[in-house]
């Protein structure tokens, strides 16, 4: 048996999970408009730990989502992971984001498109089958309305930055699934386990999030 404490944070979700080998016992997530994660994410740690009645000591493991996603809010969450296991010395699980985005939706057939906002028309952005296998690469891509058109099969879009697409798409074969906007901390333990019990682990100490852009500062407005 698996303690592993799982950490989302690529978006403006700040989540956080406890999951019981493949099955996640404990939640905690709050979506707001700006980013709340330095002040809210260690608090959601220790609220996780204190439900489940457990302490730290017990944990095997921490998973925590890789990127893509807000530069800010990626760093919080691999910080906080980072820090947790070098001080109870226990492996750092990655994950990579949208594959926890896509996991949100359950399909029988078709391919799940997940995409995270990137601001204007651009999205990160990957396809998966309905097994959450991935096809092909992580993108940052400008959506246009013939993005995806030489997919004949259905399209079930996530994430914050689906809509987007949703409203310029002439492909006919367009789902959008509007409830679904941020990855959570919920659907990373199955995919946490599943790296955990063949040590797919990362360094944790020169281990880095997937930013797939560089950081761009905004120009303060006068």
């Amino acid at each position: 048996m698996a303690y592993i404490l799982t950490i989302e944070t690529a978006t403006k979700n700040c989540s956080v999970a406890l999951a019981k080998d493949n099955t996640t016992i404990a939640l905690k997530e709050f979506a707001g408009e700006g980013y709340a994660h330095a002040e809210k994410l260690h608090v959601f740690i220790d609220e996780i730990i204190n439900a489940a009645g457990i302490s730290y000591t017990t944990l095997d493991a921490v998973a925590v989502s890789m990127g893509p996603g807000s530069y800010t809010g990626l760093r919080i969450g691999v910080s906080a992971a980072k820090g947790l296991c070098y001080a109870l010395e226990i492996p750092l699980i990655a994950l990579d984001t949208l594959e926890i985005l896509a996991r949100a939706v359950s399909i029988e057939s078709g391919i799940i498109i997940p995409m995270i906002d990137a601001r204007r028309m651009e999205v990160y952005s990957a396809l998966f089958t309905p097994q959450y296998k991935k096809i092909g690469d992580t993108q940052a891509e400008v959506l246009t309305e013939s993005s995806y058109n030489h997919i004949e099969e259905p399209l079930h879009l996530c994430g914050d930055g689906a809509a987007k697409f949703a409203g310029i798409a002439t492909n006919a074969n367009v789902c959008l699934h509007q409830d679904i906007i941020y990855p959570s901390a919920a659907q990373m333990a199955q995919m946490a386990f599943d790296k955990y019990k063949i040590s797919d682990i990362v360094d944790v100490a020169y281990f880095e999030p997937y930013y797939l852009k560089d950081f761009i500062a905004g120009k303060k407005q006068l």
